[in-house]
């Protein structure tokens, strides 16, 4: 569980970053071997880009870096729990492990709203564990979209 912590909080450093370009603040690492291979946050609004969301970020910057879109052996660690695009991207590129860090009720695609172990007939199947790190994960979100709602009053 210590090593899951290490790399969620490094999860988090990203969603801080995110939250700091004005973003929603998700976060993604990606490890290999006990090595973070990537990193990544959401961008979409600065890339006007529905597709960049943390995960897929990673993930593009995982492939470049073992050269090859197959993450076989990978861990990909999230603070909010992936939504269906995100998953889809994790079983297309064989990451073997999700760890998250919150659910998302409205659109989590591991549990919430779908689960995507229970689609029958997918080529791969990650383990998923979420719960890591869970209230500090949704403390920033939280916060994020609170400080939006005030500044929007204020504005």
């Amino acid at each position: 569980m210590e090593s899951k912590v290490k790399y969620m909080k490094l999860a988090l450093l990203e969603a801080e970053k995110a939250a700091n370009e004005d973003e929603v603040p998700i976060g993604c690492v990606i490890v290999k071997n006990n090595k973070v291979i990537s990193r990544g946050h959401n961008r979409r609004e600065r890339k006007n880009d529905i597709a960049s969301h943390a995960e897929i970020e990673a993930i593009r910057k995982a492939e470049k870096k073992i050269g090859d879109w197959q993450l076989i052996g990978c861990d990909l660690y999230v603070t909010i729990e992936p939504c269906l695009m995100c998953m889809g991207a994790i079983v297309q590129s064989h990451i073997q492990n999700v760890y998250y860090g919150s659910k998302d009720p409205k659109g989590g695609a591991a549990g919430s709203v779908i689960n995507i172990s229970e689609i029958k007939g997918l080529n791969h199947y990650p383990n998923i564990e979420g719960g890591i790190m869970s209230e500090e994960c949704s403390k920033i979100i939280k916060n994020y979209f609170s400080n939006k709602r005030k500044n929007k009053r204020l504005g």
